[in-house]
């Protein structure tokens, strides 16, 4: 499928009503995709929490996907009927609990390609997680990391995101990071990633509840700030339809970040920051 030029993509989102702590209905679910449809999202890639552990058992994974089918199909008709414009697909966002999950069922993987969703459990990074990294693109998979500026746990000179880069995997930073959603130290992790080239994705993680933003015009005023524009569309637009057509990411440069740029839009994002 052909897109617009301004057409965003997101594959991390939490639109499958019942199934996790995202939206609990279909109500809230479809009133979500209608809020990423408003601002310029119209590929979703929707991503349920799913425990790697479980990919190990096969009739629990087969029951939790089962559960997950029933629950995304009437999301997908819904969406097909109000909002035909919108191409609504799945994944999962995979707990990796342990360092050998299966993936061999494609509804594990984004749109069924060979990119995985993978997070570290609880925001602690365990060990030797770049050999965990190194296994799953041995097994042909290419995982790209949520949101890893919000783990606990990083060495001061932040040299671990770059050992799973150089691993092979992918890193998507939440553009509600970047307006401060979770705290300083995320930010300031996701500017600092930014700085080095090392974001590959951006994504909303958007749980589907009414009160929730998605922080993503915050994110693009703020890049724009620093003379961001175009990598914001790499990260925003052309890697996330790249890794949905099976294609790796390309490479981001490097922004200046201007430490300013934060200071004078602050105030703007604090009003909009909840709990």
């Amino acid at each position: 499928m052909r897109y617009s030029a301004g057409v965003l993509a997101d594959l991390h989102s939490h639109l499958v009503p019942g199934v996790d702590d995202g939206a609990r209905t279909l109500e809230e679910a479809l009133e979500g995709v209608e809020r990423l449809r408003a601002a310029g999202i119209v590929v979703i890639a929707t991503t349920p929490h799913l425990d790697g552990s479980l990919t190990r058992q096969p009739e629990a994974l087969e029951a939790r996907l089962d559960e997950v089918d029933r629950s995304w199909n009437l999301v997908r008709e819904a969406v097909r009927e109000t909002l035909p414009e919108v191409e609504f697909l799945r994944g999962h966002e995979v707990m990796l609990d342990v360092p050998d999950p299966d993936f061999s069922d494609p509804r594990t993987r984004l749109a069924g390609t060979a990119f995985v969703l993978v997070e570290w459990p609880r925001l602690q990074i365990p060990p030797e997680t770049p050999r965990v990294l190194a296994r799953l693109r041995d097994w042909g998979y290419r995982p790209i990391i949520a949101h890893p500026e919000r783990y606990h746990g990083f060495d001061r000179e932040m040299s671990l995101p770059g050992e799973w880069r150089r691993m092979g995997a992918f890193l998507q930073v939440n553009y509600g990071s970047l307006a401060g959603r979770y705290g300083d130290a995320p930010r300031e992790r996701a500017l600092t990633l930014l700085e080095r080239g090392w974001v590959d994705l951006f994504a909303t993680d958007f749980h589907g509840r009414p009160h929730l933003d998605l922080y993503l015009d915050e994110a693009r005023e703020l890049l724009s700030e620093m003379d961001g524009g175009e990598v914001f569309q790499v990260l925003s637009r052309t890697n996330p339809l790249r890794a949905l057509s099976g294609e790796d990411p390309l490479p981001s440069s490097p922004l200046p970040v201007k430490r300013g740029s934060w200071r004078r839009l602050r105030s703007l994002f604090q009003s909009k920051v909840r709990g």
